[in-house]
């Protein structure tokens, strides 16, 4: 990754604050998304919202996926400097709340179509035999 290992101040960091240089902090990781404004799923607008400042909060608001957080790599330049890194800790977001539920219960959701099933099919093979 191009500029691993610099270090900024979050004062250099509020003067790339517009589309011709666009930094973000997230989580005490400083990124550069200049060239991402135009591929921004959200819109160029919700990047120069939080430009120039700490957009933990907003990152995490809004559920990143696993793959844009895989994506940021792409635009780390390094971090920010131990006086002015935030000890404030935000829960990382992934998505839409009980995935995990839907996934832990994934059985059911061939279990018990099956069980209807079966009981449809003894309940009409006992109709049959009784009309004989």
């Amino acid at each position: 990754m191009a500029g691993d290992g610099k270090v900024f101040r979050l004062s250099e960091v509020k003067t790339k604050n517009d589309a011709k240089e666009t930094y973000i902090v997230i989580h005490n990781k400083v990124y550069d998304v200049t060239k991402f404004l135009e591929e921004h799923p959200g819109g160029e607008e919700v990047l120069l919202e939080q430009a120039g400042g700490d957009a933990s909060e907003a990152f995490e608001d809004v559920g990143h996926s696993s793959d844009a957080r895989e994506l940021m790599k792409d635009y780390y330049i390094g971090e920010v400097h131990p006086d002015d890194r935030t000890a404030k800790i935000y829960t990382t977001n992934t998505g839409p709340a009980g995935t995990t539920t839907a996934t832990s219960s994934s059985w059911t959701g061939w279990l018990l179509p099956l069980a209807v099933a079966l009981a449809a099919a003894f309940a009409y093979r006992y109709i049959v035999s009784q009309a004989s």
